[in-house]
Parts: structure tokens; C-alpha cells; sequence
């Protein structure tokens, strides 16, 4: 659209680990696991009226669903990039020196292209740890995971973080039983407190999920000869044995690493960090030295900033405006991100833990405000009133902090607020704004309602002011 000559070197698949082997696969695990959740809940669907026979699923009709989705995804990107004129170049990338990059088969990159401007962005791949041993079948990551070859009777799941909690979701929907193996004293960790010991009660408490906290897995083996899969489970401070534990497979959602091996760093003075490629505030790649290198950029997995597709995305619109001229800082504040279990979590901002921390350490008041879901009309004729939503932000100056949701729809309700964070819309001047009844959206219109702020009133630029 900036009229810039495009072309993408790519080693694997058009569009990388988002629509092959992450958000767009799981979206369909996720959303088969959501109907089976509902036609399972006999009590959820009398209480509607209906009656349904008992449900049930085909597992590689299942399977084909999430691979046919990315399939037709990947189809459409790729006809979208040829359209627009963008050259796919098929091989691994090398940077050879400045503005010079080759290409090919891994170790004989034999074709060499110079451009005005390159953009690093290579991904992740999922990390695991030490001790692991993966065969694909039994001990899995999430790029297995999400070809549903088995559905395990009984999986453990190490990681309670995103991945681990959609997959939780679908395991159970499809009739496994599901143990958690998380390494810190609380499950959901990256979540704020009280929104994560909310989810506990409706995402795993109800459930067939039992679950070990303040434990490492220090050895899996594979499930072989007719024994089950093996995991050694070590007390995360003390280091000593706690209980091995017996399951027919395991799930390795340990989080994501990044994929910057062979990339050539060295040969323009850059030193990955934790294998992350540094960058400045515009995404510019920085040197061992700490200078930005002139017309070189690392969106994405690979910089670690935020490790999520759309924020990758957002950081590339930014450095084409870069590139184009035209100065822009991403604000990560205001990226939100989302978890698709069965109800949703979304989250904006800052936890308030950290949203506390800020306040401490700058010398400002932090107030919190929180609405129910069983307040909610939409949500109470689905019969969905499980839920909470919660807005962090200074009283003094009405700005918002974090918004934080466990409800029906919570990965559509956030864009409210992060749209507000993002244009610095503050509390005294949203809470005009009008929600159509009866909707979902009235959750963040009685979160920013409730909202009291000291530095008097703001009006909005289409609210009428008294002469």
C-alpha cells in the first residue's frame, strides 16, 4: 500500500507460526471444544428449554477441520502477497553485510538479494526445557497438539500459561482427563491475581483437571514397550524428588523461544540477547555497541517484546511507516491479548500487582472498579453469567491502566479499551459514550460508569458545554 518493492524470503510456510501451527489451527480445536462443552451441559441447555441426545465427535473430522482452516488462511495470504506484487523467495535467510542478504537451502545459501531495508521476522518455536524428550506421539508440543492424532484418556499438561489452558479446554470438551504441571506456586501466573483465581474456579475446578504447582518436570520419557509416558516431578526451590507420575501422554506448553539461529548477526555486530534480537522503541535493530543499524528491523516472536501475531503485525505497520517516512511509535500498553477457553479471558494494560508497583514507584493512587457478568442482561439470556471484568486507573487523571476479562465474548470486549489506552482516552470522557442494550459491551460501559475520578469533569469533543 506504501508502494515499496516487497519481496518475503520464507524456509517453511507461508504464514509462520500463527496460521500453520498456533491461532489459526487452535481457533478450530477451540471452537469444536466450545459446541461439545454446551451439547454436554445437560443443566445449561434445560434451563434454555432444549433437549439434546447425548454428543459426540469424530476425531479426524475434527483434525481436518483445524488443518483445512489453515490451509484455506495460508491460501489466501499467499494469493493476497502475489496480488499486491510481493516476491516469495523460498529458502533460509543469511545477513551477509549491509543491506545484503543470501538464501537458500539451509548452509548453501547460493542466491544473494540487496535491499534498501530488511525485516527480521523469523518467530518462535516452541521451547522445551531440559530433560524432555519428545517423540511426537506421546511427549508433544503444541505444533503436534494441534494435528489431534490421539485423544489421550489421561494428558499432563506442563504449563498453565495460554497454550496450556486453551489446550486444557479441549481435552477435557473431548473426553480426556487432564494434570497440570506448573513450575510456580500458582496456576496462570501471567494473569492478574484475581481474574486468574476466578479462572481457576470456572476453567479448571469444574473439570476433570487435577493439578501440581511449585514443581519442575525434571525428566519425561515416552511412552514405550506397553508403559506409560514417565514424568519426574522436582520441588521447584528445593530441587528434591516429589512423585513420578504415570500418564499416557504428555504436552510440553512450556512457552515459546525464539527462531534466530543462523541468521548472520554476527556479520553486522549484533549479539542476540536470551536469542532475542534487540531493538529500539521503532523496532530497529540495535548493535553490540547499542547503536541502531542503519535499515535493519526485527518484528515479532523473534525481538520478544510481546509475543503475540497481532503484535508482530502491529509492529510491522509501524517500521513501514518507518521506512516510509513517517515516525511511529508502538505503544505495547495497549496491545491486548486474549485466551479462547470456554468462558474467554482478555487483557489490556498493566495487572494490578503491576499496575501497583507503578504507582509506588512514580507516586500516584491506583483505583480499581470491577463488574459482574450476572449484571449483564445479553449475558444472562445465553444463560452465560459466569464472569468478571475489572479496570484499573488513576483517580487523579482518569487514565486507564489495564482492563482485565473472564466472560462470554471477552476477547471481542477488550478492543474498547485497548483502543482507549492506545488514543489516551480517559475515564471521565469515555464514560459517555453509549453501548446498545442489551449487549455484552455494557460490561466495560458499567466498568467505565463506575469509575470515580478527582480531576473533575472532561467533556468530550461532541458533548454540548454550557456557555
Amino acid at each position: 500500500m506504501q508502494g515499496l518493492k516487497t519481496a518475503i524470503i520464507e524456509g517453511d510456510v507461508v504464514g509462520g507460526t500463527c496460521v500453520n501451527r498456533g491461532c489459526v489451527p487452535s481457533k478450530a480445536l477451540l471452537a469444536v471444544s466450545g459446541r461439545m462443552r454446551e451439547l454436554q451441559d445437560e443443566h445449561h441447555m434445560k434451563s434454555l428449554g432444549l433437549q439434546v441426545s447425548s454428543a459426540g465427535y469424530d476425531r479426524q473430522s475434527v483434525a481436518d477441520h483445524a488443518n483445512n482452516l489453515a490451509s484455506k488462511i495460508r491460501s489466501n495470504l499467499t494469493n493476497s502477497m502475489k496480488a499486491l506484487g510481493v516476491d516469495i523467495l523460498t529458502g533460509f535467510g543469511t545477513i551477509v553485510g549491509k543491506q545484503k542478504v543470501r538464501y537458500g537451502k539451509v548452509g548453501f545459501p547460493d542466491n544473494e538479494i540487496t535491499a534498501r531495508n530488511i525485516i527480521i521476522a523469523t518467530g518462535s518455536v516452541p521451547f522445551v526445557p531440559k530433560g524432555i524428550e519428545i517423540d511426537g506421539k506421546t511427549v508433544f508440543t503444541s505444533d503436534h497438539a494441534l494435528k489431534l492424532e490421539t485423544v489421550p484418556d489421561w494428558i499432563a499438561i506442563v504449563g498453565s500459561g495460554y497454550i496450556g489452558l486453551e489446550f486444557s479446554d479441549v481435552y477435557t470438551a473431548l473426553g480426556s482427563e487432564v494434570t497440570f504441571v506448573e513450575a510456580l506456586d500458582q496456576l496462570m501466573p501471567g494473569f492478574d491475581p484475581e481474574i486468574a483465581k476466578l479462572a481457576q474456579r470456572i476453567l479448571i475446578n469444574p473439570r476433570k483437571i487435577d493439578y501440581h504447582t511449585g514443581v519442575f518436570a525434571s525428566k519425561i520419557t515416552p511412552a514405550k514397550d506397553g508403559k506409560p509416558v514417565l514424568i519426574e516431578l522436582i520441588d521447584a526451590k528445593t530441587k528434591e524428588h516429589k512423585e513420578t507420575l504415570e500418564v499416557d501422554a504428555a504436552l510440553i506448553a512450556t512457552g515459546r523461544a525464539p527462531y534466530t539461529k543462523g541468521l548472520g548477526l554476527e556479520n553486522v555486530n549484533v549479539v542476540t540477547q536470551r536469542g532475542f534480537v534487540p531493538v529500539d522503541e521503532r523496532m530497529q535493530v540495535t548493535d553490540a555497541d547499542g547503536n541502531a543499524v542503519p535499515n535493519l528491523y526485527c518484528i515479532g516472536d523473534a525481538n520478544g517484546k510481546l509475543m503475540l501475531a497481532h503484535a508482530a503485525s502491529a509492529q510491522g505497520i509501524s517500521v513501514v511507516e518507518q521506512i516510509s517516512g513517517k515516525d511511529h511509535i508502538l505503544n505495547h500498553l495497549s496491545i491486548p491479548a486474549a485466551c479462547f477457553t470456554h468462558p474467554e479471558i482478555s487483557m489490556v494494560g498493566l495487572t494490578e500487582p503491576q499496575a501497583r508497583e507503578k504507582g509506588d514507584k512514580e507516586g500516584f493512587e491506583i483505583s480499581v472498579v470491577k463488574t459482574s457478568f450476572k449484571a449483564n442482561t445479553k449475558a444472562l439470556a445465553e444463560n452465560e453469567g459466569d464472569g468478571l471484568a475489572k479496570m484499573i486507573y488513576r483517580p487523579d487523571t482518569g487514565e486507564i491502566l489495564g482492563v482485565h476479562i473472564l466472560g462470554l465474548h471477552a476477547a471481542d470486549l477488550i478492543h474498547e479499551a485497548s483502543n482507549a489506552i492506545a488514543l489516551g482516552t480517559r475515564v471521565q470522557d469515555i464514560k459517555f459514550a453509549v453501548h446498545a442494550h442489551p449487549t455484552l459491551s455494557e460490561v466495560l460501559d458499567e466498568l467505565f460508569k463506575a469509575a470515580k475520578v478527582n480531576s473533575g469533569v472532561s467533556h468530550s469533543v461532541n458533548e454540548p458545554v454550557a456557555a
